[in-house]
């Protein structure tokens, strides 16, 4: 687990190493252990190739420095992430008769690639963002792994290619220019965060999930190589008992393999069955006490401490524990904000880059449960999507805005879950449902919130273009094509790096996705609170008050806190001179969202969210470089 950084530069415009350190030392938090540079210039001296490197070191400590090259020169690496069956994929090299200086993993995608060429990214059972240069045919390869949890964004202009594993080193890179997407502003409202590929920066995109990347010549060009196995696998698994050992042996697996490591780890535990499910099946392939770390709050409806340390009693973890006070939670936000290098989407960001910094001190790399909802229907809207269509035609969408719609927006503060499951009932089209699901606010409110039209299109299209008749596929497909690469997994990326650790998710094992793809809809959404088969897998393992809990989430209590110790600051950050979103806003209607919630009226705790970690991104990011975007946003609104 690293941070990469580099380019491609026309000859006119060829930078110094210094340069290269400097960008690449900006994500030191994602390598402290160690860096590396190369500066590398095409044989007819067209183009200059530069690679920065930042190293948390993991499996073969002493071997796996970067950038690597390999034995005969032809070919140079930078990697960020890990390929969790290099072991396998190394023996099958080793037959083929390639030879290895080191233990590393990185050495093995080196070999792959010279074996089986662009294919080797679909043999790869990991997590990665590499750059890849092949001096013999004079080529660059990017590559981002097939769900998205390693990042990999790129800045193409005139003579210049950047790519790297955050946004700040590309925005610092001299001479780009830093003007802000007054489009992301309306995606970022829409949905909670800006989907891929764009970002909040008009230079910077992000190479999607499950695509490679081509430099040749000058031109650029993406491929995608993989495809959630939901939309193209039909369900042949008929026996529910069938269904249970399959996934106990794929799982087992998934997690066996990311236990692979030169560096002392540990697990993060909820209290949930997905990341119980973890640490019980790590228990079982660990001579030691497992690690383990939990984060919860003074506010007991929100802290899930004492679910988790039944599992660490049970298991006789190694179990440490973090209280996220307010003042704390507070004075990490920025720095959250600047990793992330966007508004952060969701509170929980916060306390786990808290609790990143605290298990950095003893381990390098946790175990976690994300992705187990979107794999295996673990969401009420898993099971809601599957009579929404029942409901749409008895009900007339005249009669539902007329009737169903102000009797929602009439609900007290404290049913804000059921204002969701009726909004998203009546909603027809299937990209704005997607964004009532996860608290997104509609375009109605964003229109009238920036005073002008947004588009409502999203960047790409593809996590709403499965074709599927099952709505519950169709609702997996979207949240492993957008929900999870945009939103889960870049948090959870960013933010255990942002405090020095790396996270393993083996629910996002695309073996294990291709298993769950084969079981039909009743084996994932059948019982209650969803995830049928995981349930029934861990019902002789875990406790049964961890099994049959209902799904909470991960919540941090800002709307509290907003309400009470930080409410002057959640007035000044949106309502008061000094703020941009009041002056890219319509002022009236922010003071009305802002006073119904402090008054307690209503609970507008996400919209409020996201607008205050919007001004938290201009302020961190300079205001100097956001007076364009907040210019145009204004006139955009004047000129309505």
């Amino acid at each position: 687990m690293c941070g990469i950084f580099g380019w491609v530069l026309g000859v006119a415009k060829h930078e110094d190493r210094e340069t290269l350190v400097s960008l690449t030392d900006l994500m030191f938090h994602r390598g402290p252990d160690g860096s590396g540079y190369w500066l590398h210039k095409t044989p007819d001296e067209r183009f200059q190739i530069g690679f920065g490197h930042r190293r948390l070191s993991i499996i073969d400590i002493g071997g796996g420095a970067q950038p690597m090259s390999s034995e005969d020169g032809r070919f140079t690496l930078i990697f960020n992430g890990e390929i969790y069956n290099y072991v396998e994929l190394r023996q099958e090299l080793v037959a083929l008769g390639h030879r290895f200086r080191t233990n590393s993993d990185t050495e093995v995608l080196i070999e792959a690639y010279r074996a089986w060429q662009l294919d080797a990214v679909r043999k790869f059972r990991g997590m990665f963002g590499f750059a890849l240069w092949d001096e013999a045919e004079q080529r660059l390869i990017l590559a981002r792994d097939a769900f998205g949890k390693k990042p990999l964004f790129l800045a193409e202009l005139q003579g210049i290619l950047l790519f790297g594993s955050e946004i700040e080193p590309l925005v610092q890179f001299p001479g780009l220019n830093r003007a802000l997407d007054s489009e992301a502003l309306g995606h970022y409202l829409l949905n909670r965060y800006v989907p891929g590929p764009s970002t909040f920066f008009r230079a910077v995109k992000k190479l999607q999930p499950g695509h490679y990347a081509v430099w040749q010549n000058g031109t650029l060009k993406t491929t995608r190589y993989f495809t959630p196995p939901f939309s193209t696998t039909v369900p042949d698994i008929k026996s529910f008992s069938d269904a249970v050992r399959l996934f106990e042996g794929t799982f087992d697996e998934a997690v066996r393999i990311r236990m692979r490591s030169d560096a002392p780890f540990g697990a993060y535990l909820s209290g949930g069955i997905d990341s119980s499910a973890v640490v019980a099946t790590m228990v079982k392939h660990s001579a030691e006490p497992v690690r383990t770390f939990s984060v919860g709050f003074r506010e007991v409806e929100y802290s899930e401490l004492d679910h988790a340390r039944v599992i660490a009693g049970r298991f006789g973890t190694n179990h440490n524990e973090l209280i996220v006070e307010p003042d704390a939670f507070m004075e990490h936000w920025s720095t959250a904000v600047l990793r992330r290098g966007a508004p952060v989407s969701e509170t929980s960001d916060v306390p786990i880059f808290m609790l990143s910094e605290m298990a950095s001190r003893s381990v390098k790399m946790v175990l976690t449960g994300e992705g187990a909802d979107e794999l295996m229907g673990g969401y009420p809207k898993h099971r809601a999507e599957q009579w929404i269509d029942l409901y749409q035609s008895l009900m007339p969408h005249l009669l539902h805005e007329r009737l169903i719609y102000p009797l929602v927006h009439s609900l007290p503060y404290g049913m804000r879950r059921v204002k969701i499951l009726a909004l998203a009932a009546g909603e027809r089209d299937l990209v704005n449902r997607m964004r009532v699901w996860f608290g997104g606010t509609s375009v109605a409110e964003v229109e009238a919130m920036l005073g002008r039209p947004v588009s409502a299109t999203p960047p790409d299209i593809y996590p709403y273009s499965s074709g599927l008749k099952s709505s519950l596929r169709r609702t997996l497909f979207f949240d492993q094509t957008s929900w999870l690469p945009d939103d889960l997994l870049e948090r959870g990326d960013r933010m255990m790096m942002a405090g020095s650790i790396e996270g393993r998710m083996p629910f996002m094992d695309t073996v294990l996705a291709s298993v769950v793809a084969r079981f039909p809809d009743e084996f994932l959404t059948g019982g209650k609170g969803g995830k049928t088969v995981l349930r029934a897998a861990m019902d002789k393992i875990l406790p049964p008050e961890i099994v049959r809990r209902k799904k909470v989430g991960f919540r941090v209590p800002i709307g509290e806190w907003f309400r009470g110790p930080y409410r002057n600051f959640a007035q000044d950050m949106l309502v008061s001179d000094s703020s941009s979103v009041a002056r890219m806003c319509n002022r009236t209607k922010l003071r009305g969202l802002v006073a119904e919630h402090i008054g307690g009226r209503q609970n507008h705790e996400r919209v409020l969210w996201s607008l205050t970690n919007l001004e938290m991104f201009m302020r961190t990011f300079k205001l100097s470089q956001c007076e364009e975007f907040e210019r145009n946003v204004v006139r955009a609104a004047r000129g309505r």
